[in-house]
């Protein structure tokens, strides 16, 4: 036997150099996570392992997944990517060809390794990009050829990830207008699921695109082996996860190829989006941590600038409003403490006046009856209250009763030969159109300068796409899809250029558009135009596990029969703000919310910033608790929700505390006479996580704040 093993090794080094690449390993390392790629004696790049950071992998087996699977050869299974060739082969194979590692700076390096069809002149490039302080991968492929005449590409997968476990568990979020980010958990099992949309905008509409598959056992906060993964798309995206007969799972990630195959010519280039991911074997709490950290810095535009308290005008006037009217809420935005006003949708449009959602969406000229003087009159005004001035602007839809309708038929997205298909009573504008993009450029940017204190915009996106066909693309519409949101890209790329660190709120509809394609270009999002204490519980826990607090706005309405205190309490977890007619408080209800908006501003970099702890999930119990813990100062939130009849709840042990510490407790957001046994009161931090505090009311729809601050 062991002169087998050495004859073989004898001809090993004898072979040519082809062959000797069969022993390269590709190493994608962050500080604890490491993905290994391996390159078989053919040339084939396998995944051979991921996981947490091995200390030696050189005797790693090579594997048998291939790492980024083509179709039309011998695979069985779902592909990462088929094409059809010019000259009409279906077939595509990969070989190594060459890899790199490019380091940007000291905390990202992009592993990039080079693919190729050894009898077509076709390529792929697989890019790898490892944040190795955050823990975080982010995966996307760049497609290319020089075939003599265009290539189709049927599917193009920004990722392909393998996995062999006992047994798949899948945590997805779903949903609808108002009841966004519904969690669901199941076994995967023999066969495919899929996750996608083919909205082409409000793309999030029905299903998020982010997941969970935990390995072996449904995971826990603390507790299982998973990845956590989202595409960084905010047009349609697809999720295959696949069970094959030997049990295997492979995972594959990108752009819905639904109504999309996409005629690739020679020397263009085939950028896919990336998929981001991060693997724990400690739980959902660690991989939602390792998003946020990712995110403060890579994912949303300005993360490490203080958002600002605003007051919208929505509930307190809709679209009836006016200068005066205006001038009341901008003195009830300065009296609440808030930073900024923001006005609502109803302000533009003369020949068909904006007063409800018929009309007027497309012309975006003040309204002289509703503002005779102007955007730059409130914007002044404001600025003397000492307060900053927002707006609402929804530019990639017009309304059929508009003057942008009737002078731009041809801007439209719609079929010929078929009528036009209205959602909310509006259609959306051909954005692949370059003259449409200047336009929906120009939209902001004349108004910006035009009015250059205006402080903040609401980006609104209100309907899909339906009927969808458009002029400019011809007789290539299976591109719509993607070259929509490409040129929405591009429009946000043009903004950004000129209004670098402007604040705009992404906004579709509610949480309709959530994702970190958009979010560079965003500081926040809106997660759902339901408000309702009780709901936003929920809501707001689902966002939780992909997006950092201070992403999250959230709005103190009248929505609900919850108490302010409730209502606060639930807004405050993440980016406070107001949405109610403050006209109609009391002289408690203004002491209570004065109060509150100055606490939340004084506890901002905890609860924006502060490692998050999901501690009794409202999945599990009749309550939610959790708590954002930085080095020196905690801030619990505790949500009692619909509980039963002498239900009692136990102590809740706390997380992210420093054992060695000793902590004061302060219970805040306490209505006027009333006080708090817990408040005054310290507790060691070894204490505090291993028997826990009574944080749980058995008041139905109760909440609690308590600010936990190291001595």
């Amino acid at each position: 036997m062991i002169k087998h093993v050495v004859i073989a090794f004898l001809v090993l080094l004898c072979l040519p150099g082809s062959v000797l690449r069969a022993q390269k390993k590709i190493s994608v390392e962050t500080e604890h996570l490491q993905l290994l790629l391996s390159v078989n004696e053919k040339g084939k790049v396998f995944q051979s392992y991921l996981g947490e950071k091995l200390s030696q992998y050189n005797s790693v087996e090579t594997g048998r997944h291939e790492a980024y699977v083509p179709a039309g050869t011998n695979n069985l299974f779902e592909p990462a990517i088929s094409v059809m060739h010019t000259d009409g082969n279906p077939s595509l194979e990969l070989l190594f060809a060459e890899e790199k590692k490019d380091k940007t700076d000291d905390n990202v390096t992009v592993t990039t390794v080079s693919l190729k069809d050894p009898k077509y002149p076709f390529e792929v490039l697989l890019h790898i990009a490892a944040y190795y302080r955050e823990d975080i991968f982010k995966s996307w492929t760049e497609i290319k050829h020089q075939e003599k005449g265009p290539v189709t590409l049927y599917n193009f997968a920004s990722s392909m990830l393998h996995f062999d476990a006992h047994k798949y568990w899948l945590t997805n979020f779903h949903g609808d207008w108002a009841e966004e980010m519904k969690m669901q958990e199941h076994e995967l099992t023999s066969g495919i699921k899929i996750l996608d949309t083919k909205l082409g905008t409000r793309a999030a509409m029905y299903q998020a695109p982010f997941f969970f598959v935990s390995l072996d056992e449904p995971a826990t906060e603390t507790h299982g082996a998973l990845i956590a993964g989202t595409l960084a798309w905010t047009g349609n995206f697809r999720f295959a996860f696949e069970v094959d007969e030997q049990n295997s799972l492979r995972v594959i990630a990108g752009m819905n190829n639904y109504a999309s195959q996409y005629k690739l010519l020679p020397g263009q280039v085939f950028e896919t989006p990336a998929f981001i991911f991060t693997y724990s074997a400690d739980g959902k709490g660690t991989a939602s941590r390792n998003f946020h950290h990712w995110a403060s810095t890579y994912g949303v535009l300005d993360g490490d600038t203080q958002r600002t308290v605003l007051l919208n005008n929505w509930e307190a006037t809709g679209f009836d409003f006016n200068e005066e009217k205006l001038a009341g809420l901008f003195d009830n935005t300065k009296k609440l403490g808030a930073d900024l006003f923001l006005l609502d949708d109803g302000w533009f449009a003369n020949k068909y006046p904006r007063n409800d959602d018929h009309t007027g969406l497309g012309d975006w000229q003040e309204n002289k009856t509703k503002l005779p003087n102007g955007i730059g009159h409130l914007v002044k005004t404001a600025t003397g209250k000492n307060i900053k001035f927002g707006i609402w602007v929804e530019p990639e839809m017009v309304n059929p009763k508009s003057e942008l309708y009737e002078k731009h038929p041809d801007w439209i997205l719609k079929l010929p030969n078929r009528e036009e298909d209205y959602f909310r009573n509006q259609l959306v504008l051909d954005l692949i159109n370059p003259k449409v993009q200047d336009f929906v450029f120009g939209v902001l940017d004349n108004m910006l300068t035009a009015n250059p204190g205006i402080a903040y915009i609401k980006w609104d996106c209100n309907r899909m796409i339906t009927n969808g066909w458009s002029p400019y693309l011809k007789d290539n519409q299976s591109a719509l899809y993607i070259e929509y949101t490409r040129s929405l890209y591009q429009v946000l790329k043009r903004l950004r250029a000129k209004y670098a660190h402007l604040p705009i709120m992404l906004c579709s509809g509610g949480g309709g558009r959530i994702d970190y394609g958009a979010l560079p270009y965003f500081t926040e999002f809106w997660p759902s135009d339901d408000t309702d204490g009780f709901e936003r519980v929920m809501i707001q826990w689902g966002y939780s596990y992909f997006f950092p607090s201070f992403t999250v706005a959230n709005h103190v309405t009248s929505w609900g029969k919850q108490s302010l205190k409730f209502r606060t309490d639930v807004a405050m977890m993440g980016r406070l703000g107001y949405d109610i007619n403050l006209d109609k408080f009391s002289d408690a209800e203004w002491q209570f919310s004065q109060q509150a908006v100055k606490d939340y501003k004084r506890l901002y970099p905890v609860i924006s910033h502060g490692d998050l702890y999901r501690l009794i999930s409202p999945y599990q119990e009749n309550r939610a608790v959790l708590m954002y813990a930085s080095k020196e100062k905690a801030v619990l939130f505790s949500y009692t929700l619909h509980s039963r009849y002498g239900e009692s709840f136990e102590l809740v042990k706390l997380q992210g505390l420093d054992p060695k510490k000793q902590y004061q407790l302060q219970e805040i957001n306490l209505e006027k006479g009333r006080s708090s046994s817990l408040s005054g009161k310290v507790y060691g931090g070894d204490y505090l996580m291993k028997v826990g505090l009574p944080v749980t009311s058995r008041n139905e729809l109760s909440s609690m704040v308590l600010e936990i601050t190291a001595q």
